[in-house]
């Protein structure tokens, strides 16, 4: 099969070079220039414990890209979708799709400059880094789950996880995108809280001085999604029912302690949210990812404080107004005591 993949980083570069391996037709776009160029010098090179390979994949910035394209991979950073997608659609075959290997809710930015039937739902929790221009490191495996976003299970939903399961061949195909989607938020905003540390995320998901907070935001998250209509999907440990407002603390407990299980056994210590500000020094994903769940809380009447104070803590740590500490970390813990 032939894909456009839109942002060869860490995860778009990962699938790619897997797809690519097994004979897929790949051609990447990617905005930095220096990454475009080592791959078109020596191929991309995949590293890990998992595998090691060199994959030769003809890659181009996106106004060098000729052409049309009826399938079309965006692994962009959630807030560059909307730029992206404006810039593919020119690509976009007009009985073609965008599937989204990205986090957050981004298929509803999609779908409003492709169109519904255009966009494709997907969730990923592997674990990839990007190391340097033509390097990715791929950590650990993890859930790849494939879905049209009105919920159908269509022909090409099958033909793409055929293709999907040359990546990974336990990538499965749901019928409830939406869930898998946002599980990942309420996930999500707990990786986000990690950040505000230096801990790998397995260190600080054990932590018992901060279990609170991860227990508190993802139920904020778990209740708006409540009240939205949405059925959450668990995945590589996390319960999305073991956050609900009424569910026991046993049950988050257990779920955290899976977590940590899970994000042992990567070689991907740290979240990608913590790498953008201590390695890549750049903004991270956090009003994309996090301000939705504001927004979509307040339409629904649920209030979110706690994920309104992460952001704000997050601004304050991008802006260097607050160390990447515990004691950042503290203020978000004081909110939940006092909530």
């Amino acid at each position: 099969m032939k894909f456009l993949v839109w942002g060869a980083g860490a995860i778009g570069g990962t699938i790619g070079a897997h797809l690519a391996r097994a004979g897929h037709e790949i051609t990447f776009v990617d905005r930095a220039e220096e990454h475009v160029a080592a791959i078109n010098k020596a191929g991309l090179r995949i590293e890990g414990p998992l595998t090691q390979f060199v994959c030769r994949i003809p890659s181009f910035t996106p106004d060098e890209l000729n052409g049309e394209f009826e399938r079309i991979v965006l692994a962009v950073k959630a807030q560059d979708t909307e730029a992206a997608t404006r810039a593919l659609a020119a690509h976009l075959s007009a009985d073609g799709y965008v599937v989204s290997a990205q986090n957050g809710l981004n298929e509803l930015i999609i779908k409003d400059v492709v169109g519904d039937a255009r966009t494709m739902g997907c969730f990923v929790n592997f674990g990839a880094d990007y190391l340097e221009p033509g390097a990715i490191q791929y950590a650990g495996r993890g859930a790849v789950v494939l879905g049209e976003i009105d919920g159908r299970v269509t022909p090409r939903i099958g033909e793409l996880h055929r293709a999907f399961r040359d990546f990974d061949d336990a990538a499965t195909v749901t019928a409830n995108i939406w869930g898998y989607l946002w599980a990942k938020l309420a996930y999500g905003a707990q990786l986000f809280a990690t950040a505000l540390t230096n801990d790998s995320i397995a260190d600080a998901l054990a932590d018992p001085r901060y279990r609170d907070v991860y227990v508190e935001v993802a139920r904020e998250v778990m209740r708006v999604a409540r009240a939205r209509n949405i059925t959450p999907e668990g995945f590589n440990g996390f319960d999305p029912h073991a956050f609900a407002p009424e569910a026991a603390r046993e049950m988050a407990e257990r779920s955290l302690d899976e977590m940590v299980a899970f994000n042992r056994r990567s070689a991907k210590t740290h979240s990608g949210i913590w790498r953008d500000i201590a390695v890549r020094k750049r903004r991270t994903e956090t009003d994309a990812q996090l301000g939705p769940i504001v927004t979509l809380g307040a339409e629904a009447g649920v209030a979110t404080p706690l994920v309104s104070r992460l952001i704000e803590l997050m601004h304050e740590v991008e802006d260097g107004k607050r160390p990447q500490s515990h004691a950042t970390l503290d203020l978000l813990r004081a909110a939940v005591l006092t909530g």
